[in-house]
């Protein structure tokens, strides 16, 4: 490359390098990149980690059940923000022990490491008073709910997916903490399985023990679909006797008889958040946009 610059080795290093200790003419510093290109030069990731400390890849964990529409939106606004500062997302899915995640650091030493959800959940990173009770999923939860009460229901339950989440508990604390603000019975929840017959079995069992309820929150679109299905299954009219709200906003409750109304959360603030948090840049003046109940004719 220097022969095909016509400058030293020295000069291309402190060239492709970017360093700042030397000053090099604008001419120069162009004849050399345009050497780079023309030969395919790609910088060397080890050596630049050697050199800096770290590589410039940020490692995003997501744990088994936390996947969704959110997750994918807020890895879409992760990513984005990250290569705009010249940084690469690695994604990794499923089970996270401290030996593989162990593994990744001493692999390719990442400029940091993020546990998807840990923002969202807290708040505290969103200059928030904690649980996300302005950004986060206090917050959303309590547009669940509320929307269900603006629409006459005070008795509701929450449906539970029949597999484990991380997000499970808090969603049963933060709905109850909300009912409680609505001055509202806590909800009492219930899980729904994927098969058809089972979950109306479920919905059928719950609502016999629990005839004062006439509305169901669902921990997301996918069980409120269920929940919409077995309420047909039943012989139950939604929303007439019973409304149903789905959360995440999946697309795939527009499809639905009756279209199924539920929370959509733009998750692509938060991930750029998460990424100049993560680069120790400034977050002012970027917020996340209010979620939105998506009206449709389910409640």
């Amino acid at each position: 490359m220097a022969e095909a610059s016509g400058v030293s080795r020295a000069t291309v290093s402190f060239v492709l390098n970017d360093d700042p200790r030397q000053t090099i003419s604008a001419a120069t510093q162009d004849r050399v990149k345009q050497a780079a290109r023309d030969l395919g030069y790609v910088p060397h990731g080890v050596a630049r980690a050697l050199r800096e400390g770290s590589s410039r890849v940020v490692v995003l964990n997501i744990d088994a059940g936390m996947e969704g529409k959110y997750s994918r939106s807020y890895v879409q606004g992760l990513d984005a923000e990250l290569a705009a500062h010249d940084h690469v997302l690695l994604v990794r899915h499923g089970l996270h022990t401290p030996q593989s995640t162990q593994q990744v650091l001493d692999a390719i030493a990442p400029r940091a490491v993020i546990r998807f959800g840990e923002t969202y959940l807290t708040g505290r990173e969103l200059d928030d008073l904690g649980g996300g009770w302005r950004d986060g999923l206090a917050a959303h939860s309590a547009l669940q709910l509320r929307h269900l009460v603006d629409h006459g229901h005070t008795r509701i339950a929450l449906a539970l997916p029949d597999t484990e989440s991380p997000l499970a508990a808090a969603r049963m604390k933060f709905t109850g903490h909300a009912a409680q603000n609505l001055d509202i019975p806590v909800p009492d929840s219930f899980v729904t399985p994927r098969e058809r017959s089972a979950c109306a079995e479920a919905v059928g069992a719950f609502l016999a023990q629990a005839p004062e309820v006439t509305a169901i929150a669902g921990f997301n679109d996918d069980v409120a679909l269920r929940v919409l299905r077995a309420a047909g299954d039943l012989g139950r009219r939604v929303p007439d006797d019973l409304a149903v709200i789905g959360f995440d906003d999946n697309g795939y409750g527009a499809f639905t008889t009756p279209a199924l109304t539920t929370v959509n959360v733009d998750a692509e603030a938060h991930g750029r958040l998460s990424a100049r948090l993560a680069l120790g840049l400034a977050t002012g003046g970027l917020r996340p946009p209010p979620a939105q109940v998506v009206v449709r004719q389910s409640v």
